[in-house]
């Protein structure tokens, strides 16, 4: 079953900016942290369209996570753009933030990036840096909001906890977080009692309810792995397994919508997990061969998750359940320690451990979750609340 199957015509706020002939910028002197999933509507690139905006002077590119086009998975280099001659500054690599040489005679950062509503995924950490370089160098910050593209509506996961922050991990906020980046901006400028002046350029007729399907939007995979809308559903589960010794399907066709490790007998995995009935998916039993990344080279047995309701998908609940069942048929081969760098939860740890149900870790942080709705409902921009699923 898939709601919202109709299409709106949502904007982003690269459109809204446009349509209003950008007079929020006008005389402005930028500096843009974008990637090739900054695009308007009609597919034009955010780069070219400041570039080419009158009374507006962009100086600067800041480029995040795998660089300004999104074909790298690796460290970025500075460079200058091919097509604008602009010089671009990678934030991933030697500097995740803009340097104070690198801000001078700038009075404005104007961010526009697409996220897929998972904490681990950096983007949003680089939003973060950004308002705080500038609150520190005194430029303004306008964010240009996109939507969420796995919705808003349902947060998922543990918070991360204070001593487990990182680029991976930058704010306590849930694994898969429901909210935009304008609405993280937000809340991380009131949370961290940051100075920038803070403007966000809202989307329209983006409802939190909404999947990216839903909004007649041009799909651009946000990066090299992520490319599919039902891989960025089933990731926040999925890719919080990943530092582990598993393939979550990096170096396949289907990265995120499939998993596995040479160690695993393929038809014992998808039996045993789907003994679970979990909400919305089902386990279909494979071998596959990753051709990159972990377990290169090596014939993996493992699992293809089919979504077969994503209004019902929880999708950290699935990581879980693939965490306890991992742990129970392979407890000498899964090697669990660095499931920490993305759960961030040590009590959930632990109960994952000693043998918990799955059922019993995620109810370990249904009350956060509660919190945490009640906690953002300040820094909404579309609608009213969020709320977490009910867990099984």
């Amino acid at each position: 079953m898939v709601k919202n199957a109709g299409m709106t015509e949502v904007s982003t706020g690269i459109d809204v900016l446009r349509r209003e002939n950008f007079a929020r910028l006008q005389g402005c002197r930028v500096g843009l942290i974008t990637n090739h999933t900054g695009l308007t509507r009609e597919g034009l690139a955010t780069i070219d369209v400041l570039h080419q905006a009158p009374g507006v002077s962009l100086e600067a590119l800041f480029g995040p996570e795998h660089g300004i086009r999104g074909d790298h998975d690796e460290n970025v280099a500075d460079g200058v753009d091919g097509k604008t001659e602009l010089v671009v500054y990678s934030l991933f690599g030697a500097r995740t933030q803009p340097t104070s040489e690198q801000l001078t005679g700038l009075d404005t950062l104007v961010f526009d990036i697409q996220d897929i509503g998972c904490r681990f995924y950096t983007y949003l950490s680089t939003l973060g840096n950004i308002l705080e370089a500038a609150s520190t160098h005194g430029q303004r910050v306008i964010v240009l909001d996109r939507p969420n593209p796995i919705t808003g509506a349902h947060p998922e996961g543990p918070l991360a906890e204070s001593d487990a922050l990182s680029f991976v991990a930058y704010h306590p906020i849930p694994v898969r977080h429901g909210l935009t980046l304008g609405e993280l901006a937000r809340l991380i400028y009131a949370e961290k009692r940051l100075t920038c002046p803070l403007e966000i350029v809202s989307c329209e007729n983006w409802n939190r309810g909404d999947w990216y399907d839903a909004t007649g939007l041009l799909w651009t995979n946000p990066s090299p792995n992520m490319r599919r809308l039902s891989a960025a559903a089933l990731y926040p589960g999925i890719g919080l397994l990943e530092f582990t010794n598993v393939s979550v399907g990096r170096g396949t066709d289907t990265p995120f919508e499939i998993f596995g490790a040479p160690y695993l007998d393929p038809r014992a995995f998808a039996s045993a997990l789907n003994t679970e009935n979990l909400p919305g998916v089902r386990f279909i039993p494979l071998t596959f061969t990753p051709a990159t990344s972990v377990f290169a080279g090596e014939v993996c047995g493992g699992v293809q998750i089919f979504i077969a309701d994503r209004e019902c998908l929880n999708a950290v609940q699935v990581g879980i359940t693939i965490a306890v069942t991992l742990l129970r048929l392979y407890p000498h081969d899964w090697q669990p320690e660095k499931l920490k760098t993305l759960l961030c939860c040590n009590a959930a740890y632990e109960r994952l451990l000693e043998g918990a149900a799955p059922e019993a870790i995620t109810a370990g942080w249904a009350k956060d979750l509660v919190g945490y709705a009640d906690r953002v409902l300040p820094y909404l921009l579309y609608t009213a609340r969020i709320g977490a699923k009910e867990e099984r």
